[in-house]
């Protein structure tokens, strides 16, 4: 796989990579699902576009303007369409967007009327469809609806749109610490900030970063960092037409990233924000807080600034709508998520979990039973070899929200973009590797 990616100095996998893309977009403009027809047809010609662009690359040998090539392709891939969408939607076409961006927006309109975003079993019996009535979403998403509760129905208040700033944001400030000092690893463990300058030859000696082959790593790393959030099919299409899921991914990767810079408070808030906004952050900040505690002898101020912030912001932000209304608040984001709500999750996509649920008697007790194991399996893993940097416990996130996918009762292939986002960001965080101190004795 490594030596795939320095093939052409990266430029052949970028290549392979976009006449893929532009082949599924070619597939996905015939969709029988309305919001991914457009899309499908807008992001084949981004694609193509830009494999031309690598081409021109790959032939004339210049790797340089690799990253200005993907920051284009994202904006003819996924913000073109998503602006087109929002339009037409303003317009009148309700079918331009995803049922996740309508109850998100309406949770934004509750939160503003009554304090909570969440209806009771009762209100959602009491609607015509009552899968819209559910937001199983933690409170905090429901401020991506608010610019739609205040300003009225216009495509610039689109939740997609400000789904889309918030990842390019994060995004920015993610790929931003590569430029900063790295941090030191103590013997004590993971990654504790540095404790003063450090000269280059002495973190290039202890990081190999005075190599050639490191150097295209690091590069080339960052550019498959950005793909992995902005052009991958799975990325670009979910935040075109729905997104709900792209400003968490991108807030638990930049806090991924503040970590392998061992900056304690920042990687707390980051995480603790995209814990308040949806559960799927919860075990990416469950990762980095046991690793830290497993791998650092002293757990005083320097766990607290991680976990303080990690866990009083969700509580924080959930409060409102647990004095509001407890019983809808359970009902939204704990009974509906389970199955055991008014209507089924309409997450039903034929993963190994779903199959054995849906064929096998008992099969959700089974396949319940099989994430309990892997869950087990995960906590000895953890245990037994703590992640030291942030690209191994991005390893370890990728391989336990893989595991959960496949293994769940409900779930989506479009969940698959959170473990492929981590696996192919641990180069990236790889390149931020830590420099050890010396030891004092």
């Amino acid at each position: 796989m490594r030596r795939a990616n320095r093939a052409g100095g990266g430029v052949a996998v970028d290549l392979g990579l976009y006449l893929l893309s532009a082949g599924f977009a070619w597939l996905t403009a015939s969709s029988n699902l309305p919001a991914h027809r457009p899309w499908g047809a807008i992001a084949a010609i981004g694609y193509a576009v830009a494999a031309l662009a690598a081409l021109v690359q790959l032939v004339t040998r210049n790797r340089g303007g690799r990253g200005a090539v993907v920051l284009g392709t994202w904006g003819a891939v996924c913000l073109l369409p998503l602006v087109f969408e929002a339009v037409q939607r303003a317009d009148g076409r309700l079918d331009r967007a995803q049922e996740e961006v309508l109850v998100v927006e309406n949770s934004g309109i509750r939160m503003l009327e009554t304090g909570s975003p969440f209806l009771s079993r009762a209100d959602i019996a009491a609607i015509p469809e009552p899968l819209l009535g559910y937001t199983p979403y933690q409170p905090a998403m429901a401020v991506f609806g608010l610019p739609r509760a205040v300003l009225g129905a216009h495509w610039y208040t689109d939740a997609r749109v400000y789904f889309a700033l918030v990842t390019a944001l994060c995004l920015f400030l993610a790929l931003r610490t590569a430029t900063t000092s790295p941090p030191r690893l103590s013997k004590a463990g993971l990654l504790s900030p540095a404790s003063g300058t450090t000269p280059a030859s002495t973190g290039d000696e202890a990081n190999g970063a005075g190599s050639p082959d490191v150097r295209t790593a690091g590069t080339s790393g960052r550019v498959r960092a950005l793909q992995a959030v902005t052009v991958l099919p799975v990325a670009a299409l979910t935040l075109a037409t729905g997104g709900d899921d792209l400003p968490v991914l991108a807030l638990t990767l930049l806090g991924l990233a503040y970590l392998a810079r061992g900056k304690d408070t920042a990687t707390g808030v980051v995480l603790g924000l995209a814990a308040a906004l949806k559960l799927f952050a919860w075990p990416v900040a469950a990762v980095v807080l046991i690793a830290r505690l497993l791998t650092r002898r002293s757990t005083g101020a320097g766990i607290g600034k991680l976990a303080v912030p990690m866990i009083a912001i969700p509580v924080l932000t959930a409060l409102p709508a647990l004095v509001v209304n407890p019983g809808a608040f359970v009902e939204n984001v704990l009974k509906f998520p389970l199955g055991h709500g008014l209507v089924k999750s309409p997450a039903a996509s034929p993963l190994p979990g779903h199959l054995i649920t849906e064929n096998v008697p008992g099969g959700r007790y089974i396949a319940l039973g099989l994430l309990g194991l892997a869950a087990c399996a995960l906590g000895w893993w953890l245990l037994r070899r703590p992640p030291r940097t942030a690209a191994a416990a991005a390893a370890v996130c990728a391989t336990g929200l893989l595991t959960a996918m496949l293994l769940m009762p409900a779930t989506r292939f479009g969940y698959l973009l959170y473990p492929a986002a981590y696996a192919l960001w641990i180069p990236f965080l790889g390149s931020l590797g830590p420099v050890r101190e010396p030891d004092p004795a």
